[in-house]
């Protein structure tokens, strides 16, 4: 290889790096609001005179816009090109933003509407991406990946934080105005660095409509906010009736989509391609026991154990800090060991994680919690980088947006199954026996999840 040759290999993996770099900082702004918002709760309680179900609804829609948002915006990113809409999404944000602190509750409900459409452009967009990135720079999909894995459990972990020291200085208000400067960074770094969308049609209203499917994006946008609605227990009132919409408005969506000519999301491609629609379980059920453990401890060590917010955020942070320190290595090993060998370690993995919370059962000790804390970040950085290079391997090339989507639409169905089994289990009372209860529910769902991933592996050999 030449001089010029091999310049020009240096300067396309440092252009790489710089927009990975970027499009990081866009995935970030997902789970940094949707943690940031947690420590704002009793500043807008105060601030409105709100109750505290009323006040939550800050977070229910934050959910439901990113689930319903994730895999439409994927479709749009595969319809109209990755970097274009990227950079749309950034502008969305921006505005949203800016809006929440201008006048009454009502527009901080909807600037959190619209900031969870906009942040939910980031993660498929930057997923649609990263073979590009590779093919320029010789750098693997899976490394690149670790590095927006990074970034997004970084922001995830430090999101209270942040958020505690903008409202401090700030108000509450400073939690919404931050995402003006990050979106315009990640606007323009991106517009500048990203490789140029391929040749893609323009984005008209006629465009969109052929494109998207409305009938399937309205289908599916009307079950999963009645059952979500349902799950996170808002609508208690109507619990049945949101139940019945959902189901009747989910099959309604199935019998449209099979017959689409453009499908929002390809159900007969799912039932086709079983590495991907396990893939898909796999991670719901993942998420599910991972967020047991991370809504879970910090209720179960403030509640029984007597420590403080402060305390408790310390002895979380081993979960996050093995997810950083290991991405690189496990991203390694996935690049040289394929896909497989680390799906099954890590369901095996998350099966011992999720036995091992038992210690809370007969000790709260600091040391045994951190250790704690750290077993479950092995599994939960080995899932999340299996399973984004699994869905964008077994994607269509043409499909790799909304499939990553409809992959973070997992995370949070994940996460909301989680929030309604614990409510379920420590109703009567945050004690050592109903930590018990978790631990159950874990260990369950793990030993299901590790039959899913041994499915999924046979799956993923067999596609190979």
């Amino acid at each position: 290889m030449g001089a010029d040759e091999t310049e020009g290999t240096d300067a396309a993996r440092r252009r790489a790096t710089l927009t990975v770099a970027a499009l990081s900082l866009g995935t970030t702004l997902n789970p940094l609001n949707s943690s940031m918002i947690a420590v704002a709760l009793l500043s807008l309680e105060h601030d409105f005179g709100l109750s505290v179900p009323d006040v939550t609804w800050v977070i229910t829609l934050f959910y439901i816009a990113s689930t319903v948002g994730q895999p439409l915006m994927g479709r749009v990113i595969d319809a109209f090109g990755a970097r274009r809409i990227f950079v749309g999404g950034m502008a969305v944000v921006v505005v949203a933003g800016a809006i929440a602190p201008l006048d009454g509750f009502g527009l901080v409900l909807v600037s959190r509407v619209i900031m969870a459409i906009g942040t939910s452009v980031a993660f498929p967009a930057a997923v649609a991406l990263v073979g590009p990135l590779a093919a320029v720079s010789g750098t693997s999909p899976p490394r690149l990946l670790a590095r927006i894995q990074v970034a997004n459990t970084t922001a995830a972990a430090l999101g209270p934080v942040v958020g505690g020291l903008l409202i401090a200085l700030a108000g509450w208000q400073a939690i919404f105005l931050v995402n003006i400067p990050l979106g315009l960074a990640g606007l323009i770094s991106v517009a500048v660095l990203a490789p140029r969308d391929a040749p893609r049609e323009a984005v008209t209203t006629a465009a969109v409509v052929r494109t998207l499917d409305p009938a399937g994006v309205i289908s599916f946008a009307i079950a999963a906010v009645a059952l979500l609605i349902a799950a996170l227990g808002a609508g208690a009132d109507a619990l049945w009736p949101l139940i019945a919409i959902g189901v009747v408005a989910f099959g309604l969506f199935v019998w449209r989509e099979r017959r689409a000519r453009v499908p929002f999301i390809d159900v007969r491609m799912l039932a086709a391609n079983r590495a991907l629609s396990l893939t898909y379980v796999g991670f719901g059920l993942f998420n599910a026991l991972y967020y047991l453990a991370f809504f879970g401890l910090p209720q179960f060590l403030e509640a029984h154990a007597g420590y403080s917010t402060a305390v408790v955020g310390l002895l979380m942070l081993p979960l996050s800090g093995t997810t950083i320190a290991l991405a690189p290595v496990v991203a390694r090993v996935i690049e040289r060991r394929g896909l497989v060998p680390v799906l099954v370690t890590m369901a095996v993995t998350l099966l011992i994680s999720g036995g091992f919370l038992t210690i809370g059962v007969f000790t709260t000790s600091p040391i045994w919690m951190l250790v704690m804390a750290a077993l479950m970040g092995i599994p939960y950085c080995m899932g999340s980088l299996v399973m984004m290079e699994s869905v964008r391997r077994a994607a269509p090339p043409d499909a790799v947006g909304v499939a990553s989507g409809l992959l973070q639409s997992m995370r949070y169905l994940g996460a909301i199954a989680a929030t309604v089994v614990l409510g379920h289990v420590l109703a009567g009372g945050v004690d050592a026996a109903a930590w018990g209860g978790v631990v159950i529910a874990a260990v369950g769902i793990g030993v299901i999840h590790l039959v899913v991933a041994l499915v999924a592996a046979s799956a993923l050999r067999r596609a190979a």
